[in-house]
């Protein structure tokens, strides 16, 4: 889903005039101070260009200086690892998969500090699902507090090439609209296509043990749309025994392997990264793709190819396989502070300068809105989100008009590692590569996570 770019490390010094039509900011009020942030690299260059405007502005209002490292996911990923190990870390830090990576286990071990008056600021605003991936468990105090800074959001929508759907021979408004029927309608396409263009496959599918989110999020929408939402609950506990969540799991690791099987998934989907989808879709080796972010789409609008982007359909998920309105796993990107900041004031009050709705929305916009914002009135005020573009408004919709739920972490630090250790991707291995059944590999996973979350007991409020 991303690309690696150059690191920099820069330090604001613009006068912008718009901090004051921002209304109040929420600026540190003893002596200027310096506080460190690490920030993880954008997709595009516009948005680590909003980003370095936000830092201007803030320090303008408050006379603070941030002093910040830009990133790229994989590093930053690494040097927040090693940070939190050893103790020494900037005062914020920020990554794009965090609440589903490294905040769940570090709020679980008592290394983070607790944020609730900075979310506190804009709690009335925040969409439900994103103030619930605030909060995470404390294993040593024994209750669940907010840890965690949701700043922008995303949703998995559907990316797919509007004119190879014409050209071999379909109309996109005749796709079924349910899951596993809206799959199988591309599968005719390849054949067709194939005439004409060699190397062609209809599904982005990503039976993939690389990560490290990609593979993980396009399982769940599946095991979602066949009823297995409910494999970890609100109260962290797990429901692996659960009849309805294994057979989900196992229609779900049915469908993707029987797809690569058969041939409408690329080969080398077994071993992508999380940026070798996007790879694939802009090389035209993919009809379609069920990926984080609209970043196949912003991309192609960020390097000049209009006419690519226009091509490009964005839509929200279907129904799920029952004909009923699934939701969408929504991902709440954002910042949390390590006990061993250096400059915790400072931090919050940087943090609660930058989930203010109109900056906010003005950084999300500026990075041309490949992150949602937090918080439904901003989209729903806002024409930018839902009537200017489509590729938005269908993004924009499934996440803040549609039904949603956080990320399994959220609920439970154990999921985090299950995840990690690809779950998923070797259960797919495992019918693919091994000749297991679906009914086999699903025993086998759902017993490695049975093992791994009896690591993490959570007591019952």
């Amino acid at each position: 889903m991303r690309h690696p770019s150059r690191r920099s490390v820069l330090r604001g010094s613009l006068a912008v005039a718009a901090a004051g039509a921002i209304g109040r900011p929420y600026i540190a009020n003893a002596q200027a101070k310096t506080t460190t942030v690490l920030w993880v690299q954008g997709f595009v260059k516009e948005e680590d260009e909003a980003f370095k405007k936000l830092v201007a502005d803030y320090e303008k209002a408050s006379g603070n200086k941030i002093d910040y490292s830009l990133i790229p996911f994989g590093p930053a990923m690494q040097k927040i690892v090693a940070g939190l190990t050893s103790g020494d870390t900037p005062d914020i830090m920020m990554h794009d998969i965090a609440e589903q990576a490294v905040v769940p286990q570090n709020a679980w071990n008592d290394k983070l500090v607790e944020l609730t008056d900075v979310v506190d600021t804009q709690k009335a605003h925040y969409h439900p699902t994103a103030l619930l991936a605030s909060e995470y468990y404390n294993n040593v105090t024994k209750q669940r507090r907010v840890y965690y800074v949701p700043v922008k959001t995303a949703v998995l929508p559907f990316h797919i090439w509007g004119s190879l759907v014409e050209k071999a021979g379909f109309k996109l408004a005749d796709a079924p609209k349910t899951w596993d029927a809206f799959w199988d309608f591309f599968k005719p396409m390849q054949k067709e296509l194939r005439k004409t263009i060699r190397g062609i496959y209809v599904h982005g599918l990503q039976p993939t043990t690389t990560g490290p989110a990609d593979g993980n999020n396009t399982f769940h929408h599946f095991m979602i749309a066949n009823g297995g939402n409910g494999i970890v609950t609100a109260d962290g506990r797990a429901h692996l025994d659960d009849p309805q969540i294994k057979e989900a799991v196992i229609k779900a690791l049915t469908y993707i392997t029987t797809s690569f099987k058969e041939g409408y998934v690329p080969p080398g989907a077994l071993s992508w990264s999380d940026a070798d989808d996007n790879n694939a879709f802009h090389a035209k080796q993919i009809l379609m793709d069920l990926d984080g972010t609209i970043s196949p789409e912003v991309s192609l609008l960020s390097s000049g190819k209009k006419a690519e982007y226009d091509d490009v359909v964005t839509r929200g998920l279907t129904l799920d396989n029952a004909g009923k309105e699934m939701p969408a796993l929504l991902g709440a990107s954002g910042a949390f502070i390590a006990k061993t900041a250096k400059n915790i004031p400072v931090a919050k009050e940087f943090l609660k300068y930058m989930i203010q709705p109109k900056v906010v929305n003005e950084y999300l916009k500026t990075g041309l809105g490949r992150w949602l914002p937090p918080y439904p009135e901003v989209v729903k005020s806002d024409p930018f989100w839902l009537k200017e573009d489509p590729h938005r408004t269908a993004y924009a919709t499934e996440a803040m008009l549609g039904p949603t739920a956080p990320n399994y972490p959220s609920f439970n630090p154990g999921y985090a590692e299950c995840n990690a250790q690809q779950i998923w991707g070797i259960a797919a291995a495992d019918v693919i590569k091994e000749g297991m059944t679906p009914q086999a590999a699903t025993d086998k996973a759902l017993k490695r996570m049975a093992s791994i979350l009896a690591r993490y007991p959570i007591a019952s409020s």
